[in-house]
């Protein structure tokens, strides 16, 4: 009898551990995913009010408890580049982008590598990033200055070209128009600012100004 009292007591404890663990394997990711909210929120307003050492530390935090994300390493590049740390900003994006491949982390690993004059290495991090996203002028355009300064004119033309097929602004057509104009394009130039002109000064009547009602006082 005593036996099976012992069982009985045995198998409740064995329960309510059970249940005490499962509570608790609940309870602890909860704590940390709300930790975790916290320090983005720190870092993020860290970060636009120019409070670079607080979120730093935010960072620095998050990548203590999750030591391989990607994302905390990426906005940390991006606050030690605003520092001009490019050194530091370039292992966080080589990291990232170690960690979690994407777009975003190799374009800016290759504005890094572009403001430190290391071409080679900008030109191959915005190659990757194209293979992974190339519907952005934003990137084409990057690759296209790198191209530039490689001395790679077709390439950078064909850059400019497809930044503007993609986004036909004026930012992507006067960018091109001017490269057009330094290389002895008259032809090419005129073509693409009668674009830029038809863009800033739409067709039509102008309309006519309404001039405010007096009003006496």
């Amino acid at each position: 009898m005593y036996a099976l009292a012992l069982l009985i007591l045995l198998g409740f404890l064995v329960y309510r551990h059970a249940r005490h663990s499962e509570h608790q394997m609940i309870v602890i990711p909860r704590r940390i995913g709300d930790r975790l909210t916290k320090l983005w929120e720190i870092a993020y307003h860290g970060m636009r009010e120019n409070r670079f050492l607080r979120a730093e530390k935010a960072l620095l935090t998050i990548l203590k408890i999750d030591e391989k994300n990607a994302a905390a390493y990426n906005r940390l590049g991006i606050l030690y580049a605003k520092q001009r740390e490019y050194k530091d900003a370039i292992d966080c994006f080589e990291i990232a982008s170690s960690v979690e491949p994407s777009a975003s982390s190799l374009h800016n690993l290759g504005l890094i590598y572009y403001e430190t004059e290391n071409y080679q290495k900008a030109a191959t991090a915005f190659e990757q990033a194209l293979k992974m996203e190339d519907s952005l002028a934003a990137r084409h355009i990057a690759y296209a200055k790198v191209q530039e300064k490689m001395g790679n004119d077709k390439l950078m033309l064909q850059e400019l070209e497809k930044a503007v097929e993609l986004e036909p602004n004026p930012e992507t057509y006067t960018l091109l128009g001017k490269a057009y104009e330094s290389r002895g394009m008259v032809e090419e130039a005129t073509a693409v600012n009668k674009q830029l002109s038809k863009l800033i000064m739409p067709a039509g009547r102008p309309k006519r100004i309404l001039r405010p009602k007096r009003v006496v006082i």
